[in-house]
Parts: C-alpha cells; structure tokens; sequence
C-alpha cells in the first residue's frame, strides 16, 4: 500500500491505516477483512507545506520501520530523470522482479541471517540511550529495537553477509530511531533535532567485541534459490516501511 503525502489523511482514517499496519487487517461497516501476505506499507510525507494536514499519531511512527529524506537529487541523477521521461513515464513500463512466492522465500532467508549477541546488546544499549537522553522526552520502544535488529539482518543480506556487523547498526540508527524520538519542549527551542540525537549516541555508546558467526569465522551468503528462478534478490524482512 501507497500512502502520498500521509499527513494529509484526517485522524479517522490515520486510526485505519493503524489499524492495518498493526492488526493486519481492516475493519468496515463491522467487517473485518484481512490483509494480503506479504503486506507493506509506504508511505510519504510532505515536510513543507502544513496547511490542511494533520500530525501522525507517535504510536503510527512507531510502527514504520525506517524513515528515510530523499532531498534533492545531484545534477548526474536529475538529467537521468529527464533523459528517462523524454517520452514516457518509467512507471509505464514497470515489470515485477520477484514472484510472491519468491518475496516469502527471501523474507525467511533473511530472519535466518546471524547475529551475535553483543550485536543485540549493542542495538539495546543504543535504544535505551535515546530513553536516558536528556533532551529526549519520549524513547524509542521495543519496537525500535526490533526494527533495527531486522533492518540490519536486510542489510546484510543485501552486502553479501550470512551475519550482522555493528557498522550496520550504525548505519541504519538514524533511519529506524530518529522518527521515534519526542524531543523536550526546552530543548526544540534551541533547534535540538532527533536525527543529531541519535548521532550523538552512536557517538559515544560502546561497541562489544563481536564473533561474527559464532562458529569459527564468518561465511559466505549462499543465496535462496527458489524454485524455478535464475537469481535470487534480498527483500526487507518486514511489513512496514
């Protein structure tokens, strides 16, 4: 599911979408009626105009796994976008990568990728940091840690690796916490931004000593090879994005 510019939506329909994202399923006129496998949310916001919108809910950020700015593109991309439309739209001739089947496969391929247990010390010490931080209101949840521990088995599905580096932790805070984080009252005054907080933690949160795979030194991915597909390709383990 596509959501353009979410903040638009009113608050009725914002419960909806919770609705869906968290129960995985949605309820009309008393009906209930349950969502697709797999099923995954997108969902955009416009971070410049404000009127005629409404803020999304804390407990609606925290249940999308990563938000990403996207910002301007740099002068190489933008000419490919005008090169690429000079005739048609790319969405026009969009074709499927990966059958259904194939999406479940490399869903489960990637919930089996390793993590040492310092990796998953380290990721709860940086969320609990965000709880401690004293320009911090409200923390990130559980669900933060979560997301970031599944993030970072994504990520390192996608680099080639059967386990997950602390580097991939790192790279994917931002993204999976900041979006969670309530900043105080006195410390939004002085422009104190959720993103700096986290790369303030990242900063100064201890990293273990990390055993790849825990069983003699790291090995190489083998890729999932589903029945009857040529190639395989990673997918995010996870239902909202």
């Amino acid at each position: 599911m596509l959501a353009d510019e979410i903040n638009r939506a009113t608050p009725k329909t914002q419960s909806s979408l919770l609705e869906c994202m968290e129960e995985r399923q949605a309820t009309i006129d008393g009906v209930t009626y349950t969502m697709p496998d797999p099923f995954l949310v997108i969902a955009t916001q416009n971070p410049i105009e404000y009127e005629g919108t409404f803020a999304l809910p804390e407990a609606q950020l925290d249940r999308f796994m990563l938000r990403l700015k996207l910002g301007y593109p740099q002068p190489i991309e933008e000419i490919v976008i005008l090169d690429e439309q000079k005739r048609s739209h790319p969405l026009e001739e969009i074709e499927d990568v990966c059958s259904v089947d194939e999406l479940r496969e490399l869903q489960a391929a990637v919930r089996e990728i390793y993590i040492d247990s310092t990796v998953s010390e380290y990721i709860v010490r940086v969320v609990n940091a965000t709880r401690t931080h004293p320009d911090v209101y409200l923390g990130a949840s559980p669900r933060g840690s979560l997301a970031l521990y599944r993030a970072g088995q994504a990520l390192a599905a996608l680099m080639g690796r059967d386990y997950v580096i602390p580097d991939d932790v790192k790279l994917l805070a931002e993204p999976a916490l900041a979006h969670r984080l309530i900043i105080k009252t006195s410390s939004s005054i002085h422009d104190v931004q959720p993103a700096a907080v986290v790369r303030e933690l990242l900063e100064t949160v201890p990293v273990g000593a990390v055993h790849p795979t825990g069983q003699g030194g790291p090995r190489p991915l083998e890729p999932v090879q589903p029945a009857g597909a040529g190639s395989s390709r990673a997918a995010v383990g996870d239902t909202t994005a």
